[in-house]
């Protein structure tokens, strides 16, 4: 039992330790629209790689939104 509650606890924070992202800086993203970006592209790096129109093609992302994600990763370069 106490095992099942120090795994359960575990996950939990690798949960949370890897929902923190530069997504969670950019105005108009929140967990939903974090979620639908990591699920289209599946990684950071690939978004970054995308184009802004790319991007705008994630269901659920409007074009304003997906213009600051765009401008924020290029400025981190």
């Amino acid at each position: 039992e106490s095992h099942r509650f120090a795994i359960t606890f575990h996950r939990e924070l690798r949960d949370k330790a890897m929902t923190v992202s530069v997504l969670d800086d950019v105005e108009g993203v929140g967990p939903k629209r974090k979620r639908a970006l990591l699920k289209r592209f599946g990684s950071l790096k690939r978004l970054r790689a995308a184009s802004e129109e790319e991007i705008a093609a994630t269901p659920g992302i409007p074009a304003e939104v997906a213009h600051a994600v765009f401008e924020t990763l290029r400025a981190l370069g």
